[in-house]
């Protein structure tokens, strides 16, 4: 899957909020096809194994605890250089710094409940697709 395909979430806040219909579509507007997407409520386990790389991190206790306040999207994205791409369409983690016309700078409400989580490589774009989704699942929508 490496190259043309990643893993976005809209999280809690925007999802919540009403804003995931409108970052769908900001993102299909930048060339972005849907291949496998669902609806759920992470559960304490399930944050901390999908965030487990931030374990040591003085932020992972309240970043579990935010991706489990309600229900999120976790979305596999298909465009050509598709990390790069999803980074550059969410803008900065701080959407006070986010460029105009990103998904942070238009529906994030700060730098904790920033809207939208992005892969940061193709080799997590894979591994966090298969945490969420199945091959096939993936696969199908091609």
């Amino acid at each position: 899957m490496a190259g043309n395909y990643t893993l976005t979430i809209i999280k809690p806040d925007a999802f919540g909020s009403g804003k995931a219909g409108k970052i769908i579509a900001h993102l299909e507007q930048q060339g972005f096809r849907i291949l496998a997407s669902r609806v759920m409520h992470l559960t304490q386990a399930q944050a901390g194994e999908f965030y487990a790389v931030h374990r040591e991190r003085p932020f992972y206790g309240s970043l579990v605890s935010f991706m489990t306040s309600g229900s999120c999207m976790p979305i596999v994205l298909e465009k050509a250089d598709a990390v790069a791409s999803l980074r550059t369409a969410i803008g900065a983690t701080d959407p006070a710094q986010a460029d105009a016309g990103t998904v942070r700078k238009l529906y994030a409400e700060s730098k904790e409940r920033n809207a939208i989580h992005a892969s940061d490589s193709d080799e997590n774009a894979a591994r966090e697709a298969r945490f969420f989704f199945a091959e096939s699942e993936i696969l199908a929508a091609r």
